[in-house]
């Protein structure tokens, strides 16, 4: 398995930015695809965003064009730039790898090392 760790969440406004990383210690993510996934209070946790080993990115289609997930190679290390957040988007994120190289996952059952998770509140 490979270890994940994500930061970056916080407290932020309905309407900000916030920027989330994940890195894989020891491991290069450019080897897996990675994905970030959120559970919000009292739901089941959803993917959001995926960027595979041959750096394709695709998303949630309520976060596309707010949301952005990139690679920092140099870094491994992999964020999520979101922008003019929501309270409905109040959740812990997770960040995940996959090593099956199975196209565009967005299954939970398809990541097999996970992080933690940072939570992220969005005040009204």
């Amino acid at each position: 398995q490979v270890q994940v760790k994500e930061s970056g969440g916080g407290l932020v406004q309905s309407g900000d930015s916030l920027k989330l990383s994940c890195t894989t210690p020891g491991h290069p993510f450019s080897m897996s695809t990675m994905a970030w996934f959120r559970r919000a209070p009292g739901e089941e946790r959803e993917f959001v965003a995926g960027l595979t080993f041959g750096g394709i990115t695709y998303y949630l289609d309520s976060v596309e064009g707010r949301f952005a997930i990139s690679g920092d190679y140099a870094q491994n290390t992999v964020h999520l730039q979101m922008n003019s957040l929501q309270p409905e988007e109040t959740a812990v994120y997770y960040c995940a790898a996959s090593t099956a190289h199975l196209g565009t996952p967005r299954q939970e059952t398809q990541f097999s090392s996970w992080g933690q998770g940072t939570q992220v509140i969005v005040s009204s």
